[in-house]
């Protein structure tokens, strides 16, 4: 999903969650909408580790055409997992949920991350691109060492 997308979806969850819950601090309305974008940085730093640049404009050309690639893949029938996305696994997202225990904040922060990931989750599905994302950071460290001792 596009970040735009993103950042309208979070505004009006956290709006939506306002009308629900209105009497929060305005600090856990933030970290909500913090966390339902800004968890995609790891695409940012996925981009700069791949191209070696760390402007947001190559960032941003790197992925329109890495979608354009999927596209072409997709028509050849080549299904892969591309880049990797530490925020987006199920671990941090379990990290995140016991640190709430400790951390109330973290709390809003979970919330939010998972809202973001349910959103991006539904967009694979909808684009059948559901394979392309690996959820599992145990999956992909394995992977990586497979690779690696092969």
């Amino acid at each position: 999903m596009l970040p735009r997308w993103h950042v309208l979806l979070g505004a009006l969850f956290v709006g939506g969650f306002y009308l629900l819950v209105p009497d929060l601090a305005w600090y856990n309305y933030f970290l909500l909408f913090f966390a339902s974008v800004f968890i995609d940085v790891d695409h940012y730093i996925a981009a700069g580790l791949k191209t070696g640049s760390w402007r947001l404009s190559d960032a941003l050309e790197y992925y329109a055409t890495q979608g354009d690639q999927v596209q072409l893949d997709q028509k050849k029938g080549i299904r892969k997992v591309y880049d990797f996305h530490i925020f987006h696994t199920i671990e941090f997202h379990v990290l995140i949920a016991l640190l709430s225990v400790w951390w109330q904040p973290a709390f809003y922060l979970f919330i939010g991350m998972t809202f973001h990931t349910l959103l991006d989750i539904f967009t694979l599905l909808h684009r059948d691109y559901l394979y392309m994302r690996e959820f599992f950071l145990t999956t992909w460290l394995w992977n990586m060492l497979n690779e690696h001792f092969d």
